[in-house]
């Protein structure tokens, strides 16, 4: 089962970078061009010149270039003993309703397991080319900059009361907001906590939430060191932050659809073509569509909301045995998911958006904004779009457990985990 282990990090001497809150960044893959060149005008010590360094002839060597210098210029610093540490995250789920909630992860090495052996579980497809990018950048620097999130289950809420106590007994060594969300982390070093931690963990599966990309990316690494016979006990490890799947601050945030370029696009076949299978329901306003969205949800329906530009529409399932006969072989869980729902019934057999167009992206984008998503169909950018209800997290682990996965883009877990408070590096 799953093996967790402490880590020597690398992080900041702040009497040298500065102020935490100025070093840190978001994941790569939700940093616009404009937030990198935000991000960089706090601190020309923020880690997104490792995490997402500049395109240019060579931006992998870059990256390892300022990273070396950061080690030699005490920038960056190891950690003088193995530790393990506490991150957590308090956010506003909902700010118009001023729902305040707290998440608490585990943050350390968890050895690579490949999927096959049922210790680590994917839960969602990926796209290859965010995989080559982020090999470019592990080769390079052979270091974690940022962390998978990863879920696992806790019934007796052992380990949850473990890292409470470990929690309230010190301050954070880092605490600082950034308008958002308040970041605190807590560093682990005593080797009875540890031990206890570890032992809790090994009769335990790991339901990766977000970082597919990453993990798919430290094990292909891994292999392709044991390939050359390049032996790096790192390469053997991954930086996890573990969180119990029943914390009550977890929040999962809909990826929404939208569809562009498709030739002969008409909205009226298509709802027309949706009425075999849907009840269709207009509605004034994106506001409107959301609130019968969220109804939906409530009452356990399958439902989600089209936009042409010429109005809304909720579209709800009216059985979901129809789903029985197109997704043959797969279980309840994956195919009674709204987002296979939406891909199988509409985006495939209405639209003819395959698989394959879906993974290049041709045909269909994402966003998490329902806003921009109906400013881009306002604009002309996209033909429709689809909003969608968030993925359950009961649903996730279900997936994940009978071996599937969900369509790319399934979920958007909210917070998202900071990058820079800790680095594995895979040498040390």
């Amino acid at each position: 089962m799953a093996e967790i282990r402490p880590l020597r990090a690398l992080r900041y001497n702040l009497e040298k970078a500065g102020p935490i809150e100025n070093l840190t960044c978001p994941p790569y893959d939700i940093i616009s061009p404009d937030q990198r060149r935000e991000l960089l005008s706090r601190s020309g010590y923020n880690l997104i010149r490792l995490e997402l360094p500049q395109e240019g002839k060579n931006p992998y060597q870059e990256a390892a270039h300022t990273l070396n210098l950061w080690r030699s210029e005490g920038v960056l610093q190891l950690d003088l003993e193995e530790g393990m540490y506490l991150y957590e995250e308090e956010f506003l789920s909902q700010v118009d309703r001023g729902d305040r909630r707290s998440v608490l992860g585990l943050v350390c090495r968890v050895r690579l397991e490949d999927f096959a052996n049922g210790v680590v579980l994917p839960h969602e497809e990926t796209l290859s080319k965010a995989k080559e990018d982020r090999f470019q950048l592990l080769s390079a620097t052979r270091c974690n900059f940022s962390s998978i999130y990863s879920l696992y289950r806790d019934e007796g809420g052992l380990t949850r009361q473990r890292l409470l106590n470990l929690k309230n007994t010190c301050p954070p060594r880092y605490e600082f907001s950034d308008g958002l969300v308040t970041h605190r982390l807590w560093v682990v070093n005593d080797p009875v906590a540890i031990q206890a931690l570890r032992e809790d963990f090994a009769g335990r599966k790991l339901y990766i939430a977000d970082g597919h990309h990453r993990y798919e990316t430290g094990l292909r690494y891994r292999d392709a060191l044991r390939e050359q016979g390049a032996y790096l006990p790192g390469s053997e490890y991954i930086l996890m932050t573990l969180t119990d799947m029943e914390d009550p601050g977890l929040t999962v945030f809909p990826t929404h659809r939208l569809v562009r370029g498709l030739e002969g696009f008409d909205e009226a076949a298509l709802l027309s073509a949706c009425q075999e299978d849907f009840s269709l329901a207009p509605c004034k306003t994106r506001q409107e569509s959301l609130a019968a969205l969220e109804e939906a949800y409530r009452e356990g329906q399958h439902a989600f909301a089209l936009y042409s530009g010429r109005g809304w529409t909720v579209l709800t399932l009216k059985d979901p045995a129809v789903m029985e006969a197109l997704l043959p072989g797969t279980s309840p869980a994956y195919r009674t998911l709204d987002v296979s729902i939406l891909h199988s019934l509409v985006l495939e057999r209405l639209l003819g958006i395959d698989k394959e167009n879906m993974a290049s992206q041709k045909n269909l984008t994402y966003t998490r904004s329902a806003e921009e998503a109906q400013r881009s169909v306002d604009q002309g950018e996209s033909q429709c779009c689809f909003l969608l209800n968030p993925t359950r997290v009961e649903e996730i682990g279900q997936v994940a457990q009978n071996g599937e996965k969900m369509p790319q883009k399934s979920t958007y877990f909210y917070p998202k985990l900071i990058t820079g408070l800790v680095v594995n590096s895979l040498e040390d």
